[in-house]
């Protein structure tokens, strides 16, 4: 292939018309059937994120981000704001599900007319700017980002730091969110409790080093139900994983049967939340749990008659068996009672695969308790992946924990939204299912011109664009759901 040259033809015409402080290149490349190929930058205002309209759309059906806003206190001078606090936890959640991570991003972004418009800003353009050299820039840069995001408690400001939030408020509204997507209350719900790293590479408040991920890191506690995100928790990681998971189970059962009195609770997690105190108010409070449980001489003797019946069976067939067993236990001194308990002996060709659980649920079937009802919970590592990896939720980078719990609650916003397209708008398409970098990829990341004139504000996508029925059932369904009642 030719290297691309710039046109002169088109340089000496600007010249000539005396714009030589401000020339656009042209690229001249080789001809194509006898036609010139010419690359130049006179598209107009085009954006590569058009699908972000969809986020608006679902935004307005949840009413999230406003509520979201509701959380923060504004100290500043309100004849000196430019960005609303609205505005900028809009362009900061948007920017992450767009899959702009990092704060530099949007110095670039603050330009962007299509995020301007989904953000709200009732000038686009930016041409309502108090200073010249902002006039043309809608949105906010980096350094403003970032003093929210480092903002200090409640009841401290500072010339520079003038906004707080208020974590308790933060944690309602996830769950407020969830309760509002049901039009009736289900039977049963299932309150999934994990634990995952969120690395540090630097000397951050809260840093510790962790034994089993191997390096300096926080230890977040994430609580799902199904897909949806009801806490991000963000937790040093030299305490227990479970050391909070009393209190905010508590918080989220209790505001729960507020609106669903009837509904049946089951907490589900892995042997790091089989812990007495978790138990315990479980079962003093009508919840029920499923957790797993690490394994022991004395559990691996009560089932060492299935564990050698299916180690048999192994070498007969040469496939994996497992056999299951229930019984009651307790420890010899961190229970303070009986507790019924399933083992799985399963024998693979690695050898034997011992395996526990503990409930108090009354369901009929040690398989099924296992299998259909434990097992599930994996599910639930998917989520995790698509908050820390999808949604950038590791990036826990600023000094303080309380900047970094922040950054988790704009993570945890930015997934309720994309799961909320994805619930609401993609139903009954082949993305139904689909992960949230996945959506982003091939629905939000989308070329657009923009037009604008005084009426109207067009967005003119490429005609070959080749998920367009996909975009029309979105609209669809997002334009059929109800918007929510608004007070005031």
């Amino acid at each position: 292939m030719s290297y691309s040259r710039v046109s002169r033809q088109k340089q000496t015409h600007k010249e000539e018309s005396g714009m030589t402080d401000c020339n656009e290149p042209v690229f001249e490349f080789q001809a194509h059937n006898g036609k010139k190929v010419v690359m130049d930058f006179e598209g107009g205002d085009i954006t590569s994120d058009a699908g972000a309209m969809f986020l608006k759309e679902t935004d307005q059906r949840i009413n999230l981000l406003q509520r979201f806003s509701d959380c923060f206190e504004d100290h500043r001078d309100p004849d000196l704001i430019e960005h609303s606090v609205d505005h900028l936890s809009r362009q900061r959640v948007f920017g992450l599900c767009l899959g702009y991570e990092d704060l530099n991003d949007h110095d670039d972004l603050r330009r962007d007319r299509l995020l301007a418009l989904a953000v709200g800003k009732k000038d686009v353009m930016g041409n309502d700017r108090l200073r010249k050299r902002d006039q043309g820039i809608a949105l906010a840069g980096k350094s403003t980002l970032n003093r929210l995001e480092q903002i200090p408690p409640a009841d401290e400001t500072s010339r520079y730091q003038k906004i707080g939030y208020d974590p308790d408020k933060a944690d309602r509204l996830m769950t407020d969110v969830f309760l509002e997507s049901h039009a009736s209350a289900p039977k049963r719900i299932y309150l999934d409790l994990d634990n995952t790293d969120a690395a540090i590479h630097g000397d951050q408040e809260g840093k510790f080093f962790h034994g089993y991920y191997g390096n300096y890191c926080y230890m977040p506690l994430y609580i799902f139900c199904g897909e949806q995100l009801l806490l991000c928790r963000l937790q040093s990681s030299n305490v227990d994983g479970a050391a909070h998971a009393v209190v905010e189970v508590k918080r989220i059962v209790e505001q729960i049967r507020s609106k669903w009195p009837e509904v049946e609770v089951v907490v589900r997690g892995d042997s790091g939340f089989c812990r007495e105190p978790l138990m315990r108010w479980c079962e003093e409070n009508g919840v029920f749990y499923i957790l797993g449980m690490g394994t022991n001489a004395r559990l691996d003797r009560m089932i060492r008659n299935k564990m050698n019946k299916s180690h048999s069976r192994y070498h007969v067939t040469g496939k994996a068996n497992r056999r299951y067993r229930g019984f009651w236990y307790r420890t010899k001194e961190t229970w303070s009672r009986k507790r019924w308990m399933v083992g799985k002996a399963e024998y693979l060709e690695k050898g034997e695969n011992p395996r526990f659980i503990v409930t108090n649920l009354h369901e009929k079937g040690n398989q099924k308790l296992y299998e259909e009802i434990y097992c599930a919970r994996g599910e639930m590592e998917n989520r995790i992946k698509e908050q820390q990896m999808g949604l950038f939720a590791d990036r826990v980078s600023a000094e303080k924990m309380r900047s970094n719990q922040l950054r988790m609650y704009f993570s945890g916003m930015g997934y309720i939204l994309m799961e909320s397209l994805r619930r609401l708008g993609l139903k009954g398409t082949e993305y139904s299912k689909a992960q949230c970098t996945t959506i982003r990829t091939k629905l939000l990341k989308i070329g657009a011109q923009i037009k604008m004139s005084v009426r109207r504000i067009v967005l003119s996508l490429a005609g070959g664009y080749p998920y367009k029925e996909v975009l029309r059932k979105i609209f669809e369904n997002l334009t059929q759901a109800p918007l929510p009642c608004l007070s005031g």
